[in-house]
């Protein structure tokens, strides 16, 4: 009987994951947006990076500056 119920866990599991990633494709296709990030949020995107990567003031300075660059160039 205990291999019974093991069997309809191990079951349920697998369900449950299937529907976890037919989900996150779901969510991917239809919900996600599909074109590029505007040269804004990448500018937003790449600052925020900075902030949580760099501790130096230097390194940060320069990751900011390679940041206004990428966005320079983006425009």
């Amino acid at each position: 009987m205990q291999a019974k119920q093991r069997g309809g866990a191990l079951g349920t599991l697998v369900i449950l994951i299937a529907l976890g990633v037919g989900g996150y494709y779901a969510y991917t296709m239809f919900v996600a947006p599909s074109e590029p990030p505007s040269c804004a949020a990448q500018l937003q995107s790449c600052l925020a990076k900075c902030r949580k990567t760099t501790t130096e003031a230097p390194a940060a300075q320069a990751c900011q500056d390679a940041c206004q660059r990428d966005a320079a160039a983006c425009k």
